[in-house]
């Protein structure tokens, strides 16, 4: 296959920032899709409907007039979100989640929710309005090991939470490891997972192929190949539960290759060529689609996109850096690397 055309994709999970980062960025994501869940950890974080209304605006501002791309805001929860703030998010027409960080586990996490129990009147209130609960699934006490954190959470709060709030729409989002695939197989309809390109790729090995590798550190990180051979075989079996998510994270190089390190992986460049990439090597390519484009937004409970794209098999190579703001440069995921797949404008 030379040539393959699918209905236009959507990204279930995706960090677009503000300011100079978000007019950057914008064009990469809006070029490949129709929609996307754009992430609500800015600074201060976006803890309200009048709050997602108002970045909202932001983003569409910098839309062409002729762009039909939609994005669909969240909300981040706090320990002191209002259990009402969830009915004015629903009647808005806006908010098509609610984002659970648990306090520290990533970038801009330090306002999240300390402990899932002071937050049971909120997710009694989304269970019963339908607002889906998207969660970053890591534990972050000291004493557990960083590529343990993901189970640990399944384990010991979203088993639990899912038996407490069995109606609850739970997306698990960049899901890492083979225990989440397992979790969301055994879960009920209402449980979904986003799957990265990074994350059915590469496996931990990644992080330190000649040398430190700071552009391929994300949270949750990399995992073992067992689990990335997990998440491969859940990507293109074409259960409807796992799809398209990129977590495509834009960080400055001066953020990335420094004392800090922040985490993240920008792939919104390339996003969907990646993953034709991954499913063709995979045997799968004819499953990319209904990944891609179709269960997202059923899970979701939304139209389909009307539009089609077209990706060819002609190699590219992937630029080093792409212009960011304040004058710094964005490395991308398979910088100077090339890509099978390329799509057409």
């Amino acid at each position: 296959m030379t040539t393959l055309r699918i209905r236009r994709p959507d990204d279930w999970h995706l960090h677009l920032r503000d300011g100079e980062a978000l007019a950057a960025v914008l064009p990469h994501t809006v070029r490949q899709f129709g929609r996307a869940i754009v992430m609500p950890n800015l600074k201060p974080p976006v803890t309200t409907t009048a709050a997602a209304r108002a970045y909202r605006e932001r983003i569409m501002a910098l839309l062409p007039a002729t762009s039909a791309f939609q994005p669909l805001m969240t909300l981040y929860l706090t320990d002191r979100t209002d259990p009402a703030e969830i009915a004015v998010a629903r009647a808005s027409g806006i908010v098509a989640g609610c984002k659970l960080y648990p306090a520290g586990a990533t970038t801009n996490s330090d306002s999240g929710v300390t402990d899932i129990r002071r937050i049971d009147a909120v997710l009694e209130r989304m269970a019963e309005h339908g607002v889906p609960l998207q969660v970053h699934a890591e534990v972050t006490a000291a004493d557990v090991d960083v590529f343990d954190r993901e189970k640990r959470f399944i384990d010991e709060i979203l088993v639990p939470l899912h038996l407490r709030l069995p109606s609850l729409r739970i997306v698990l989002e960049h899901a890492t490891t083979r225990a989440a695939a397992e979790f969301v197989k055994a879960a009920r309809s209402n449980v979904a997972a986003t799957l990265t390109p990074q994350h059915i790729a590469m496996n931990r090995n990644a992080l330190f192929a000649g040398g430190i590798r700071p552009h391929h550190y994300c949270l949750p990180v990399l995992k073992r190949e067992s689990d990335r051979v997990a998440l491969l075989e859940a990507a293109v079996s074409g259960d409807p539960r796992f799809f398209l998510g990129t977590d495509s994270a834009p960080h400055a190089r001066a953020a990335k290759e420094t004392a800090c390190g922040c985490a993240g992986i920008y792939s919104a460049h390339a996003a969907i060529e990646l993953y034709a990439e991954t499913f063709e090597a995979a045997g799968a390519l004819e499953r990319l689609e209904g990944f891609a484009s179709e269960f997202g937004p059923r899970f979701y409970g939304l139209p389909l996109n009307a539009g089609f794209i077209t990706l060819e098999k002609r190699e590219w190579i992937v630029p080093q850096h792409y212009p960011f703001a304040g004058g710094d440069v964005l490395v991308p995921l398979r910088a100077g690397e090339p890509l099978a797949w390329r799509m057409t404008d």
